[in-house]
């Protein structure tokens, strides 16, 4: 059984971007500027993070 912990989005506005994280645990939102360079890195970051924690990404919940 899966227990949903945390919560994270992307979010652009008006060429802004801010990461949000839920923690649904606590009923706590924290939201984040993230610069351009950072978003345009993102799909990089999590390919290297999954092959150093020797997992496969995976797209959507299961």
């Amino acid at each position: 059984m899966e227990t949903l912990l945390f919560t994270a989005e992307l979010v652009e506005e008006d060429g802004t971007y801010k990461l949000v994280v839920q923690d649904v645990v606590r009923d706590t939102v924290q939201i984040t500027p993230v610069p351009k360079s950072a978003v345009d890195k993102l799909s990089t970051f999590l390919s290297v993070l999954s092959s150093k924690l020797g997992t496969t990404p995976t797209r959507g919940r299961r």
